[in-house]
């Protein structure tokens, strides 16, 4: 593993690690949530329309 990152420019590891929370931020965006749908807030159990 140290051979390859001293094989790596010192750019290079800066992008990837600029690039990880980039992708973290992309991934948690919740897809379109169905209003009907039933979750569990703190004990409760609500439509997610009520959390509106």
């Amino acid at each position: 593993m140290s051979q390859f990152i001293k094989k790596m420019s010192r750019r290079a590891i800066v992008r990837a690690l600029i690039a990880l929370p980039a992708l973290s931020l992309l991934r948690s965006q919740p897809a379109a949530a169905d209003p009907e749908e039933i979750v569990e807030v703190n004990g409760w159990i609500l439509k997610r329309s009520d959390l509106k």
